[in-house]
């Protein structure tokens, strides 16, 4: 999985590129936990992502309620069908704000 991250004031974007699984997910996690402070808006652009497990889940899960507490938001925006799919079945779409 590819990283990008591009910083704009207090807002940063994540532009997630691959798979987002039990293999990649860490590294993806350790990414939010090192950017996150000071943030008012996380955006995760995932236009680009291919399949996303439970492990992805759990990062985004983690990040929004990162966000939340310091009185950011977490976006997630360009979601593709597949990973539409898998919001829907798992709740996620009724957790996340999803552009």
């Amino acid at each position: 999985m590819t990283i990008n991250k591009k910083l704009e004031g207090t807002e940063l974007t994540i532009a997630l590129e691959g798979r987002l699984d039990t293999t990649t997910a860490p590294d993806l996690e350790d990414e939010v936990k090192a950017s996150t402070q000071g943030l008012t808006r996380l955006v995760l652009d995932l236009e680009k992502l291919e399949y996303m497990s439970s492990a992805g889940l759990r990062v985004l899960l983690s990040a929004h309620k990162a966000m939340t507490a310091q009185g950011g938001e977490l976006i997630v925006r360009k979601v593709n069908e597949t990973i539409q799919e898998v919001f829907e079945v798992t709740g996620f779409s009724d957790i996340l704000t999803i552009e």
